[in-house]
C-alpha cells in the first residue's frame, strides 16, 4: 500500500501520522478483502483549507472534518469485479496499484472532535481515515442502515489495530 501524505498546516502531533494512516488505510483493505495493492492521496488542511474544498466540489460554505474523493465507481461497496474493466482509470501505470482517491482531512477537525469526545488525536485521526477509506470503496452513510454498517466497519477496524476510546 502507498500513501501519498501531504501535511499543509504545522499543527504538530504526537504520533507519526503516516505510520497510522498506513496502519488504518491497509487494516480497512483487509477487511473488506481487497485483491490488490492499492495508493490513496491524503491531505492535512486546516478548516479554512477544507471550507475551501467543500464549496468547490460540494457547494457547501462550511468547514467538515473529512472529504472523500473515491476514484472507483461500485456496484456495490467493495465489489471489486469490475474494476479490472475500469484498468486505466483506476490503476496506477508504473506500480499496478488500484488508485483509491483522494481524502483531505482537517487538523483543526482532529484537534477540535478529539476534545469533543474524549479521546486522543490519534485516535480521531485514525477514525477519519478509517470512514473515508470506506467511502473509497464505495460506502456510504445516507440512510440510518448505511450509517450503522459504516460505524460498525469502522470501530471494528480501531479495535482490530486497539486505537480505542480514552
Amino acid at each position: 500500500m502507498t500513501i501519498y501524505l501531504e501535511n499543509e498546516t504545522d499543527v504538530p502531533f504526537d504520533f507519526e501520522l503516516r505510520e497510522t494512516a498506513e496502519a488504518v488505510a491497509g487494516k480497512v483493505l483487509e477487511t473488506e478483502d481487497c485483491p490488490y495493492e492499492a495508493m490513496v492521496n491524503i491531505l492535512l488542511t486546516d478548516n479554512q483549507g477544507i471550507r475551501q474544498f467543500n464549496r468547490d466540489f460540494r457547494e457547501i460554505d462550511a468547514a467538515t472534518d473529512v472529504l472523500s474523493f473515491p476514484n472507483i465507481t461500485y456496484e456495490a461497496p467493495a465489489d471489486f469485479d469490475l474494476v479490472e474493466e475500469q484498468a486505466a482509470d483506476c490503476f496506477e501505470p508504473d506500480t499496478g496499484e488500484l488508485i483509491l482517491g483522494d481524502i483531505i482531512i482537517s487538523t483543526d477537525k482532529v484537534e477540535e472532535q478529539a476534545k469533543n469526545y474524549g479521546h486522543s488525536r490519534r485516535r480521531e485521526f485514525a477514525f477519519l481515515v478509517a470512514h473515508s477509506m470506506l467511502h473509497l470503496l464505495g460506502y456510504d452513510h445516507m440512510t440510518q442502515e448505511e450509517a450503522a454498517i459504516m460505524e460498525e466497519k469502522q470501530e471494528m477496524v480501531l479495535q482490530k489495530l486497539q486505537i480505542t476510546r480514552g
